[in-house]
């Protein structure tokens, strides 16, 4: 199983109208925005024998992160690697920054206690809105980057969610696998 954890948004309207300035330049792919998420981590392929114990991990972490429900305010883009070499563009969050990184490395501390990989970079809350060919518009994408900051409302988090991911010809799709409550 290919597993990732993550933290849903309800905010499809403003994620589509944050997804616009990029749906005309050759080389992007938006995401389908009823998919787009906070990942806190990436698992990656996972024996499905191994799931509950991950269930158990994942309920201990949110417990020791002590994190109640929160409101989180979505917007600004962001592009990693970075905005001069651009593989992934996303929106980030503006109030909630705390919550997120709590929950973060309760999460991660608790999977690298299960020997899942720790992350090879820094967290940073973000929800990946479109993916950018080498070969895109890149002038055009870094003039929305820098010029634009789109407010992409508000999302209560009251849950964070274990999520299979099936790659498929037509997009991943994703199936929620467990739930823990805030």
């Amino acid at each position: 199983m290919r597993l990732f954890i993550s933290i849903d948004l309800d905010t499809v309207d403003e994620l589509q109208a944050a997804q616009a300035p990029f749906e005309a330049l050759s080389g992007i792919r938006t995401v389908d925005p009823e998919q787009v998420h906070f990942t806190l981590k990436f698992i990656g392929e996972m024996d499905e024998q191994r799931l509950p114990d991950l269930q158990t991990a994942l309920s201990e972490a949110i417990a020791d992160a002590g994190v109640q429900p929160f409101d989180v305010a979505v917007g600004g883009y962001g592009a990693f690697p970075s905005h001069d070499y651009i593989n992934v563009i996303w929106v980030g969050v503006r109030d909630g920054n705390r919550q997120f990184h709590h929950l973060h490395d309760a999460i991660e501390q608790r999977t690298v206690d299960l020997g899942v990989e720790p992350a090879d970079h820094s967290f940073t809350p973000h929800a990946t809105i479109a993916r950018m060919d080498h070969a895109a518009e890149k002038t055009r994408v870094q003039t929305v980057l820098k010029e634009r900051d789109p407010d992409v409302g508000s999302t209560h988090v009251s849950a964070v969610e274990l999520i299979e991911s099936r790659r498929t010809p037509s997009g991943p799709q994703y199936r929620t696998v467990h739930t823990v409550g805030l």
